[in-house]
């Protein structure tokens, strides 16, 4: 499903009409007999009281629909206004005028103590207040209504997004309904689906508000959600060999999880051959734990980490690899950081960069953008302001642009790494991740990521694919350890464990997997 911008899908608008003269008031009508649905079907209508608060654009006109279908109904409504009833226009209007003629309680709220009484007494509450189009920080009356919202602890439902929260971002404007549902329209928004957005919007509906496909599944827009890729079938007379063969470059004597943890992953996710070139002096703290592993001991400098003269014969080793993995806990010194910088050069194979890897190509990305191999970053937000050259407050406030800016110009993929992870294509495509946890915000999951997506292109995926599976699968593998142990005290080795479970719940249950993506989004 594709994933709108807000200027999207005011396009989207004006195009039903232009081209498919879908007038205005039947997509108002059709928005609010979709919020209209979502209430019937999750609380009930008969006998209950609900209250309607509106603005004075579409998003109030939305909320006017609900209350004609609530009253139609058999339920009792108020519709509170927050803006002057001369602002609505064309279809918002004309609703205005229809519920004015009906015996509806419609009033202007002057102060937040004078509706709460009508908030507390409530059994609903239908926020139609912003909408997407909200560019600038909530404050005064609409922020104080906001909060009575929140406190009332009734169930609120709201249209297209919870007022407050930025659409294109995602970022609560000063303050944000917390809904329990939310029903979008057209296409979810960036907002409904970046965090904190997302967790705003409780349950998220989509109403494609009879749009046909020809629009709300155009090769132009270039975000959607990363529903999982279908993995080839294990072949009967398969061997080590030919279920994938990857190097991973690893480790320090700080770092003695990272190595172990990339390397071994990539076996507990299906991959055949896993390779460790890791410093000599490290090599033997690392064999008990992952003894599957095929150990290749390199040079250490004075400190233990991975010394430069190691690069030939590391190049060499590469050529016997479907990929290499570079960086997971190489350290930062310097002679290690320039052996890194000379490997992602001269290695042709295709290139996963993590951890230290990252921050040392993001001294020089001139490293990145020249090679021809096919490469991938897996930053975290740190470390993606480092390559981008912006604050972190820009990377999570504009996330899906920045990532979309480096990876065209680095011509890699690259997996912005976090709650709903997203992962970028040169050609600005972006796949925004569903699975995965709080849980696994801990030491180590990125390490068990990058052996996770190196297997699935192991086992046959192209490399696009194995990307956008690997991050799947991880995020799975997580939600089936917090389901087992909880989030809390969730550690990397749990995830690790739970790959085999994950990779088999994907083969046994693919088509159900895909359809539902854990029920996060749900059409109607």
């Amino acid at each position: 499903m594709k994933v709108a911008r807000v200027d999207e899908m005011k396009d989207l608008d004006r195009r039903a009409t232009a081209e498919f003269g879908i007038s205005e008031e039947l997509l108002m009508e059709n928005a609010g007999q979709a919020v209209y649905f979502v209430m019937l079907q999750e609380f009930g209508i008969q006998n209950n009281r609900f209250v309607i608060l509106c603005g004075g654009g579409n998003n109030g006109g939305d909320g006017l629909v609900v209350a004609r279908k609530i009253h139609s109904s058999g339920g009792e409504v108020t519709v509170l206004l927050l803006d002057d009833e001369s602002k609505f226009r064309g279809a918002a209007k004309q609703n205005f005028e229809i519920v004015s003629r009906m015996p509806v309680a419609i009033s202007r709220v002057d102060s937040v103590d004078s509706i709460r009484s009508l908030i507390i007494h409530s059994d609903a509450i239908v926020d139609a207040i912003f909408g997407t189009g909200l560019v600038r920080e909530v404050g005064g009356l609409y922020k104080d209504v906001i909060q009575l919202i929140n406190d009332s602890q009734r169930m609120v439902f709201s249209v297209d997004i919870p007022s407050g929260i930025n659409g294109d971002t995602g970022q609560v404007m000063g303050a944000a309904v917390q809904a329990d549902y939310t029903v979008a329209f057209g296409l979810p928004k960036l907002g409904n689906m970046l965090y904190p957005g997302y967790v705003h919007c409780g349950k998220l509906y989509v109403s494609h508000i009879s749009f046909p496909p020809a629009l709300h599944d155009c090769d132009s827009m270039k975000v959607t959600i990363n529903h999982p890729v279908q993995l080839p079938e294990r072949a009967r007379d398969a061997h080590k060999g030919s279920c994938g063969k990857a190097i991973f470059i690893a480790g320090s004597p700080s770092y003695l999880g990272a190595p172990y943890l990339s390397a071994l992953s990539f076996l507990r996710a299906g991959g055949g051959l896993s390779y460790l070139a890791a410093p000599r002096s490290v090599s033997p703290f690392l064999t008990g734990g992952g003894c599957e592993v095929v150990f290749l001991p390199q040079k250490g400098t004075a400190s233990g980490s991975m010394a430069l003269d190691n690069k030939d014969g590391l190049v060499e080793l590469s050529q016997m690899a479907d990929i290499v993995v570079l960086g997971p806990g190489l350290s930062l010194e310097g002679e290690t950081q320039e052996l890194i910088r000379r490997l992602a050069r001269e290695i042709d194979k295709p290139l996963l960069v993590d951890g230290d890897g990252i921050t040392a190509v993001a001294q020089d990305l001139e490293t990145i953008k020249r090679r021809q191999a096919p490469t991938t970053l897996t930053p975290h937000p740190g470390e993606m302001s480092r390559i981008a050259r912006a604050e972190m407050s820009e990377v999570n406030s504009n996330k899906i642009s920045i990532l979309q800016r480096m990876a065209r110009e680095l011509n890699a993929m690259v997996v912005l790494k976090g709650p709903h992870s997203l992962i970028g294509y040169p050609d600005e495509t972006v796949y925004i991740n569903m699975s995965g946890n709080p849980g696994m915000a801990t030491a180590g999951s990125g390490d068990v990521l990058t052996g996770t997506i190196a297997a699935m292109y192991g086992l046959g995926l192209t490399l696009q694919g194995a990307v956008r599976m690997g991050v799947f699968v991880h995020g799975l593998s997580g939600d089936l350890a917090a389901v087992d142990k909880g989030e809390d005290g969730m550690t990397a080795r749990d995830i690790l464990d739970y790959l085999p479970e994950a990779m088999k719940l994907c083969r046994d249950d693919f088509a159900g997997i895909s359809e539902n993506l854990y029920g996060s989004v749900l059409v109607i």
